[in-house]
């Protein structure tokens, strides 16, 4: 039986009307399972596998070391992927119990990649690989990264490399090293920060020409960065690292900053390593604007910056340390 013309024309439209509502549908699906920047309002994941979870099941119970661990151990922080602690062959599946507990959290996964060539440039954190080893640890780490898309991970990669380089007179060899693991990590869900220094350091001016030339090499190679990190595992106060990150973003062609808010609740008495009186600063996530992307906790607060004010080595946990930077954040 022939179809009336209104009813043809009903059930067109109503086809038409279906087929809109399909590509809405996968428009709203693909946006929501689209890799997103870095905001206000990121959580990153706070693992288990952490050296402040480590010391709050050794200490003492009841003891203000216990109290300061524990507090420490459930704040999301970053994790510091360095080839001493995950070589080649184990830093894939560090990377993936990271990416379960993300999951788990409905949280991001945020790491610090630091074992670049003559790392720290011979101080407290000297060490790192050499080159061919070094690109096949960040190969390897790209490639883990890559396997945990879904929960977009964050790379801050080599802290001081870039505003130590003047100083170590080997910023040329620097920005080919940096430049190279961007390629290595790049990928449309990972969104990586290269070393930014902070707003006591270099100039911005300077800075900025630092950063731009991993940029435009990155770009070369076909990888690319998202920006910049400020503060890592110092204690600049947040509004002069927000005001010096609009500085160096100025000078530099649509790249954004983080924030490093581990242990700058106090602010800065010119120290950098394991300065006494400091405290522990703003979680992450809090703040955010048209540059700085958002902030987070990069430098684990506990953790020694190296032999000196009495602390351990380098990345050791320093149960005193710690109860120092939570005195206020942790009841008595």
């Amino acid at each position: 039986m022939a179809l009336s013309r209104r009813t043809a024309a009903f059930l067109a439209a109503a086809g038409l009307l279906i087929v809109a509502a399909i590509v809405l549908t996968i428009i709203l699906v693909r946006a929501a399972q689209a890799p997103h920047a870095p905001a206000q309002g990121t959580v990153v994941v706070a693992s288990a596998l952490s050296k402040a979870n480590d010391a709050a099941a050794e200490a003492a119970d009841g003891s203000p070391e216990q109290a300061a661990a524990q507090y420490l151990s459930e704040q999301p922080t970053a994790v510091w992927l360095t080839p001493e602690g995950e070589p080649v062959d184990q830093v894939g599946e560090r990377i993936a119990q990271l990416a379960v507990e993300a999951r788990a959290q409905s949280a991001r996964i945020a790491v610090v990649v630091y074992g670049l060539p003559g790392r720290d440039c011979g101080g407290h954190s000297a060490g790192g690989l050499d080159a061919d080893a070094y690109a096949a640890w960040t190969d390897a780490i790209g490639e883990a990264l890559r396997d945990a898309a879904d929960t977009s991970p964050i790379v801050l990669l080599e802290p001081d490399s870039l505003a130590l380089a003047p100083e170590c007179g080997n910023v040329a060899e620097r920005v080919e090293q940096v430049s190279g693991a961007v390629e290595s990590l790049a990928a449309d869900s990972t969104w990586i920060y290269v070393d930014g220094g902070h707003s006591d350091w270099l100039p911005a001016e300077r800075m900025a020409e630092l950063i731009g030339q991993v940029d435009r090499a990155s770009r070369a190679d076909g990888g690319g960065i998202r920006g910049f990190v400020t503060n890592v595992s110092n204690f600049m106060a947040t509004d002069d690292e927000v005001a010096y990150a609009h500085d160096v973003a100025s000078h530099l062609d649509d790249l954004h900053a983080i924030v490093d808010t581990s242990r700058n609740g106090a602010g800065s008495n010119g120290e950098w390593c394991n300065p006494p009186g400091r405290l522990v600063g703003d979680p992450g996530g809090t703040i955010g604007d048209d540059v700085v992307d958002t902030n987070l906790w990069v430098k684990p607060p506990g953790e020694s910056d190296g032999d000196c004010n009495g602390g351990p080595a380098a990345g050791r946990w320093w149960p005193e340390g710690a109860v120092e930077l939570t005195r206020d954040a942790v009841p008595e």
